[in-house]
């Protein structure tokens, strides 16, 4: 895992966590995810100022945009995701 992600709280993991799910489900890449969605689901306000400071992430309240180097973080999750199989 990248040292961008190591010391990450859970609620901040939970934002990389989502976007990987979206990715590999839908096989393209992503570089967004919403940050509330009108119905009730967001993400941690906490969550998100944590990725922010870490220049992860830019979010306006509505989306989450994922910086270059979070797009790097994002794809770190993947590939450990996918190592995650050898494991099994």
């Amino acid at each position: 895992m990248t040292k961008a992600l190591s010391d990450l709280s859970d609620e901040a993991l939970a934002v990389f966590a989502f976007a990987a799910y979206h990715q590999l489900t839908s096989g393209q890449a992503v570089r967004s995810v919403v940050q509330r969605d009108g119905v009730g689901h967001k993400a941690s306000d906490k969550a998100v100022a944590e990725l922010r400071e870490r220049g992860l992430i830019q979010a306006d309240g509505q989306e989450i945009v994922f910086t270059n180097k979070g797009e790097e973080a994002l794809q770190a999750v993947i590939d450990g995701i996918r190592n995650a199989r050898g494991l099994a």
